[in-house]
């Protein structure tokens, strides 16, 4: 036999890794009770985990029921203080000791994630584990710092986790870690297919000696997941999972005054120019797409190649894929193992079987597994072009012009990673802004690391895992607020003062005044009864209006910061120039002085002019050779309920930081006292502020909270009104998972709200990995 003829008929032989030491563990120790307070309760009502590859049952675990979460969180919540008043050098010490302990175990770790998820052994052991105890590490040193970093913030009690099954001990990493760095302690519950390395670092966590209660995870299912959701004592949740669970917990938490971070499904589009290094873009795209068998969030299912190049990159495409492997994940040789679930299969195989198009596939095993796919001649609108599928299907349509790229890339109701691949680096860079998703990769696809934000937009969820922006998640500022007392406009005197002619304030449009559709006027009286004037009563169709005014003018997120920030000063010197006039009519609505709320608004308006562009974004030390960058990008549209008790002041720190951060937004004032709004028209009409970037709709709160919030169109919305309006907003917001900022029904002092709070809320992180370095 030639050497031409063995390397053509080389084939792998198989490398298994040993199970002996996980079946030994498991034996010693199953059946699984909870870990609550630093021990294993004795095991309740079971359930089996399954090897997917093989359908042999693991290990029996206990179905977590209400008490069994009641429990969990009292022990959390009675460790929490004493874990919080801990320097932040002694929980530094405990999470270097776990990190040290997963390397210990690392190939334990490795080998039961295998046996229970059904991903390849080489994943988890050169992948998975390496990213767990890099988190732990990375987290150890943002304990570290955080006193000295963060000297005003505080944890914000008990967290409670619910984790995937995709990537069972990594997500636990990353809930874990930084709600330990950050002085909570945490509840965590590990999805109920892939619970078993989670019981393994529990057990570990003893030999870290953590105190117990701070860290507990109960098992179960959907049902145990919502006990913790629901508690009211878990003041902050924290979910990876499907789109629709995330829609849930959304609507449950609504008004409870939770925290709330939600990591989510995604169609992640995996572009390729034409002058893209084909061979390069075919070897990543097995990466993105095949890496644990599809079953990836961010995995780039969608492939979009220029029409130049799509037959070649597509017959080269399915030479790759000819030489997957497909088989017993324990195989060291093996690409892509077994899929996590049957009915994980079950569902990949109906929607692609629904579906047309022309389906290319590879050979697989029999058993749970799913043979390497690839459908082309689908068009945008098609349910496997729109749809998450969460397997090893990859669907692909062709494109001509970076334009249409754009469009085709964003045509989904998710965002939360993408892939371009082109040698041209002023291409990539170009397109990467223009991309709606919170991760995009260049030139590579599924590059994580702790340092370095992760997360999404639109229905990919909100808030970021990793780096500063992660722990930020999991702290509150250590101000206490009171109560927010009601303020309510002034009713109609009995005997009423009417003088001088009529005045009635219409709505703010697009850059024009415009009447209300409802037809109606509310009066304004003083508290002397003296009649100031009418403003019109905005309804849901106004609002509507407005958004589309504000999408209009989003080009303002184009614009230099620099020239926002002009814009912004010079509002401040149209206002000074009318200062009196502002100080008078606040006077006469509420009948205390307003000079001191006028020179408060326009040294707001002067402290947004000079963050415009000074609120930087930052270079990321990730440990591969690549720049990690995390900008900071505009919301897009914002919506906000501004504060009653401050009628100027309170739009103000509402408008400012959003418009100096390049969104364009749509404000209801305050409903007691609204002409100090409708007396602003004149100053940004003046300020060559470009029109639709701020629209003011008179009326309600409570009658446009939930028109404002329900939008489709509206990225986040903000609410400073009554208590009860959180609620409205936030349950009305998860619609299409809009990111929400709101009081809780806790009083703001708007003599001191503003600064990188504010900032953080107007912007979301856009983390863009660059190939960079030898």
């Amino acid at each position: 036999m030639s050497v031409k003829e063995i390397f053509d008929t080389m084939t792998y032989g198989p490398a298994p890794e040993s199970s002996v030491e996980a079946m030994a563990w498991l034996h010693a120790n199953a059946p699984f009770g909870h870990w609550i307070g630093g021990k294993f309760t004795a095991p309740g009502t079971t359930f089996a985990s399954h090897n997917p590859a093989t359908s042999e049952t693991l290990a029996q675990i206990t179905q977590g029921t209400t008490t069994d979460i009641d429990t969990a969180v009292t022990a959390a919540g009675r460790a929490q203080p004493k874990w919080a008043k801990l320097p932040g050098h002694k929980r530094a010490q405990y999470l270097y000791a776990l990190a040290r302990l997963v390397q210990k175990h690392s190939r334990l770790f490795a080998t039961l994630e295998t046996l229970d998820s059904g991903k390849p052994i080489r994943e988890a052991r050169d992948i998975d584990i390496p990213l767990v105890a890099r988190h732990f590490y990375y987290h150890a040193g943002l304990a570290q710092l955080l006193d000295a970093e963060q000297p005003d913030m505080a944890p914000v009690g008990v967290c409670g986790a619910i984790i995937p099954w995709n990537f069972p001990l990594l997500m636990l990493a990353w809930k874990v870690a930084p709600a330990l760095a950050a002085g909570n302690t945490i509840v965590l519950k590990p999805a109920e297919q892939t619970p078993l390395t989670a019981l393994l670092f529990a057990q570990i966590s003893r030999e870290a000696g953590l105190p117990p209660g701070v860290l507990n995870i109960v098992t179960g299912d959907g049902a145990t997941g919502a006990a913790l959701v629901a508690h009211p004592d878990a003041t902050k949740i924290a979910f990876t999972g499907s789109t629709d669970v995330g829609r849930k917990i959304r609507t449950a938490t609504a008004g409870t005054g939770k925290a709330l971070t939600l990591e989510l499904g995604g169609k992640s589009p995996y572009i390729v120019f034409d002058d893209a290094d084909i061979d390069s873009a075919v070897e990543g795209l097995v990466d993105a797409i095949w890496f644990n068998g599809g079953q990836v969030c961010c995995a780039g299912s969608r492939l979009l190649v220029q029409e130049g190049i799509a037959e070649r990159f597509h017959t080269k495409l399915r030479a790759r894929m000819n030489g997957l492997r497909v088989g017993d994940p324990m195989d060291k040789c093996i690409d892509m193992g077994a899929i996590n679930s049957p009915e994980q299969l079950a569902r990949i195989t109906a929607m692609v079987d629904a579906s047309g198009g022309e389906k290319y596939q590879t050979a697989c095993p029999t058993g749970c597994y799913y043979p390497p796919t690839l459908i082309t001649g689908l068009g945008s609108a098609d349910a496997l072009m729109q749809d998450e599928i969460f397997g090893p299907v990859l669907v692909s349509m062709t494109f001509r012009t970076p334009a249409e790229a754009v469009d085709l890339a964003n045509n989904t109701r998710y965002g939360l990673a993408a892939s371009i691949w082109s040698e041209n680096i002023n291409v990539a860079l170009d397109i990467a802004p223009q991309i709606k998703a919170g991760v995009v990769w260049i030139n590579g696809a599924n590059m994580l690391d702790a340092a370095a934000p992760f997360g999404g937009v639109r229905e990919s969820g909100f808030g970021r895992e990793g780096g500063w922006d992660g722990l930020l998640a999991y702290l509150r500022p250590k101000a206490a607020s009171k109560p927010l007392r009601s303020t309510l406009a002034v009713p109609a005197p009995t005997s009423p003062e009417v003088s001088g002619l009529d005045r009635t304030a219409k709505l703010y449009i697009g850059g024009k005044q415009a009447r209300p559709d409802s037809g109606y006027a509310t009066a304004i009286w003083s508290p002397n009864g003296k009649l100031l004037g009418h403003v019109g009563t905005g309804s849901r169709k106004d609002i509507r209006n407005a958004v589309e005014a504000a999408h209009a003018a989003k080009s303002w997120g184009k614009s230099s910061a620099h020239l926002r920030a002009q814009i912004l000063y010079y509002i401040a010197e149209n206002l000074s120039a009318r200062a009196d006039e502002f100080a008078a009519r606040i006077k006469d609505m509420t009948g205390k002085s307003g000079v001191a709320e006028v020179e408060a608004s326009i040294a707001r308006l002067f402290t947004y002019a000079a963050w415009a562009d000074k609120f930087d974004g930052a270079v990321k030390s990730v440990p591969l050779r690549s720049v990690a960058l995390a900008m900071n990008e505009p919301c897009g549209v914002i919506g906000a309920i501004c504060a009653d008790e401050a009628p100027l002041l309170g739009l103000i720190s509402l408008m400012a930081p959003t418009i100096a951060m390049g969104n364009t937004c749509v404000l209801v004032p305050s409903g007691a006292y609204p002409l100090a709004a409708t007396d602003l028209y004149q100053v940004l009409d003046t300020s060559d502020l470009p029109g639709g970037v701020v629209n003011i709709v008179t009326g309600a709160h409570a009658d446009l909270a939930k028109p404002l919030a329900a939008h489709m169109d509206v990225d986040a919305v903000w609410c400073f009104g009554a208590a009860e309006l959180s609620g409205v907003v936030e349950t009305a917001a998860a619609g299409n998972l809009k990111r929400t900022w709101v009081n809780d029904g806790r009083a703001t002092d708007w003599a001191l709200a503003e600064g990188r709070e504010f900032l953080r809320a107007a912007t979301q992180v856009k983390t863009i990995w660059v190939p960079y370095g030898a």
